[in-house]
């Protein structure tokens, strides 16, 4: 035998007995002693909880439900009003004094919602500025029973070593007071909880007197999570500055219920629900206290809804302003994880991009998570964990030094993003488009601006889908520019700008403006990012939010607004496309046919951030002089 071959048999027997007395020593140090049991403990790898078997049976949760005591009495019985909540928590909570942070999720869904009936939207079929036609209000068949609220996310994170509340939000469910969709009390109920978990508030074991509960099992450490209203309840309880509430992870948060039902100043349905507005919200989730519903709907849906949400002129004031939680972040200090999609048009993106940059200004830890799908759509298994165990569990796995902002490409599964520095993308910079002639065709966007004085006009006809107008090569009924086609990929991050100066032959008009990728495409294959870049609308009426002024019929108008943010890759050999147009049929009011837009322009541009700038943009357009 070879010497070398020899020492490598000894090294390697050597290696294995001490391996064998590692794992010995391992085993009798981690033997119980006589009469003692080990504890089941969390366990952590690469900075996240894993799941263990002593947390994982069903069987041994213990589950119980209370009520916390809020600082409010929304539905006026002179009591403060209490909200239900149940709690899911490993057994060894009670049999080995374990103390863990807690997962929460509150909603008003949880007991059921109104049913969808003919009559119970808005009708949209009205000419602007005028009242909107009344509606009915359908009553909300309370279901399910005490003691379970809900079971989502109990076998993602009871397992791992959390505990997991659930509450009904006020009005709802076995909770007291009053839905206000978006009001104080929205923020002040999940506070309360919060500071039930942290012992500063009263829990009881009935909605009305009751033995005291306290929360002996917390650390005190509490995050939040849930999607869509789900996801707006956790900011709306980050924006009080609870103590305790240490992370949050909103994932499609409605955070302006102005910027829901409205657009720059325009009356416009979420996608998907047209002629939605508050009230019908406060109607759809009103499952309280039959008992307590009348006087309810007298003081919130009747008299502050009805007074406050103006669908004569879709105009920002004190009521809308009081429901935008941007207003009300400067308390905040828990860490946020947001998570949106780009093609969400029902709770739009721009929702969660105007707190991540609040946060970012503010100095808090921030992450963001967008991907290219619609409404919903939670952060990857491993961003969700690593922010909880960092912030709830106190390990310290570096989240803070990860990138900002994880984007999933056009082509990739929703678990797959694409890490970058931050969003929008840092080396974005802004592209400015002219608009050249070419109605009732295509006209052109140029890097040139032309100081010919010419003028376009369209004339709305609401019975047009925005598809239709998209595809049609001809249209009196929309305008549409477009760039050469791209002879490399395009990098679309942030938010584009329009600037239209348009003349109108009413006092009022809808304005609908979209960013397309062309030539459109249809079938089963096509993706919503093959054709539609993103979308804005604005009333020309009102540049300011706060006050509608009508037009003067033939006066030119100058309108300046953002649209949807978003980061998209738009592929070599498509062409970038710019289409005015007025009523939207699947989002804005239907008024009859015939307005006329007309735009000057010289005056109108669009503003595109490009990562590179013009500089790139310019490198990818197919001029035709070449």
């Amino acid at each position: 035998m070879p010497l070398s071959i020899y020492a490598d048999k000894i090294y390697s027997n050597f290696m294995t007995t001490k391996l064998l007395w590692n794992l010995t020593l391992i085993a009798v140090l981690s033997a119980p002693v006589y009469g003692q049991v080990t504890p089941t403990i969390p366990v952590f790898v690469d900075g996240q909880a894993q799941i263990v078997a002593g947390f994982s049976d069903p069987e041994n949760w213990v589950r119980h439900d209370l009520w916390v005591e809020t600082e409010f009495d929304s539905d006026m019985d002179q009591q403060l009003d209490r909200m239900h909540v149940s709690v899911t928590r490993p057994v060894q909570t009670d049999t080995e004094g374990l103390k863990l942070p807690v997962i929460y999720v509150t909603s008003p869904y949880f007991a059921g919602v109104a049913p969808e009936v003919p009559g119970s939207f808005w009708d949209v079929h009205q000419e602007l500025g005028q009242e909107s036609p009344a509606h009915i209000h359908p009553e909300v068949t309370r279901t399910g029973k005490r003691p379970i609220i809900s079971n989502s996310h109990l076998k993602k994170w009871v397992p791992r070593g959390y505990i997991v509340v659930h509450s009904s939000s006020p009005g709802t469910g076995l909770s007291q007071g009053a839905p206000t969709v978006g009001g104080l009390n929205e923020s002040l109920a999940p506070k309360a909880i919060v500071d039930w978990l942290c012992g500063r508030a009263k829990g009881f074991t009935e909605p009305h007197g009751g033995e005291p509960v306290t929360a002996y099992w917390s650390t005190g450490k509490v995050g939040m999570t849930g999607t869509s209203y789900n996801g707006t309840l956790p900011l709306a309880a980050a924006t009080t500055g609870v103590e305790g509430l240490e992370a949050i992870i909103p994932i499609a948060p409605n955070t302006s219920y102005y910027h829901y039902y409205r657009s720059n100043g325009l009356v416009r349905s979420p996608g998907g629900y047209l002629g939605e507005d508050i009230d019908v919200l406060y109607d759809f989730i009103h499952s309280g206290d039959t008992a307590m519903r009348a006087g309810n709907n007298a003081r919130v849906r009747d008299t502050e809804m009805h007074n406050g949400m103006d669908r004569r002129s879709g105009d920002y004031n004190d009521f809308w302003a009081g429901r935008d939680y941007l207003n009300q972040m400067a308390p905040m200090k828990a860490a946020l994880l947001m998570s949106h999609g780009f093609n969400d048009w029902n709770v739009m993106p721009e929702h969660s991009y105007r707190i991540y940059d609040a946060a970012r200004s503010m100095g808090l830890d921030h992450q963001i998570y967008y991907h290219q799908q619609g409404h919903g759509g939670p952060p990857p298994m491993d961003l969700m964990n690593r922010w909880f165990t960092r912030y709830l569990h106190g390990v310290a796995n570096g989240v803070e030094q990860d990138p900002k902002a994880w984007i999933v490409r056009e082509q990739d599964p929703m678990d797959a993003p694409t890490p970058y520095t931050d969003y929008p993308n840092p080396a974005a910079l802004t592209a400015r488009l002219y608009l050249s002639p070419g109605a009732p065709g295509h006209g052109q966007l140029t890097l040139k601006k032309s100081n010919k004085a010419v003028q376009e006009t369209l004339i709305d006809d609401p019975q047009y889908s925005s598809t239709d107008l998209a595809q049609a090569h001809n249209s009196a009924n929309r305008l549409l520019y477009v760039t050469p086609v791209l002879e490399q990929d395009i990098h679309l991050s942030g938010t584009p700008r329009v600037t239209l100066n348009l003349a109108s032959s009413k006092p009022a008009a809808n304005l609908s403006v979209y960013l397309v990728s062309l030539p459109w495409q249809e079938g089963p294959k096509v993706k919503i990012t093959d054709n539609l870049i993103t979308r804005g609308w604005a009333d020309p009426q009102n540049t300011t939010l706060r006050q509608s002024d009508p037009m003067v019929p033939g006066q030119f108008y100058s309108v300046s607004f953002d649209l949807m943010p978003d980061d998209q890759i738009i592929k070599k050999g498509q062409q970038i496309g710019l289409m005015v147009f007025s009523s939207d049929n699947a989002f804005t009011l239907i008024p009859k046919a015939g307005t006329q837009l007309t735009l000057a322009l010289k005056d109108c541009l669009i503003e595109i951030p490009i990562v590179g700038g013009s500089k790139v943009l310019e490198q990818a357009i197919d001029h035709p002089e070449r």
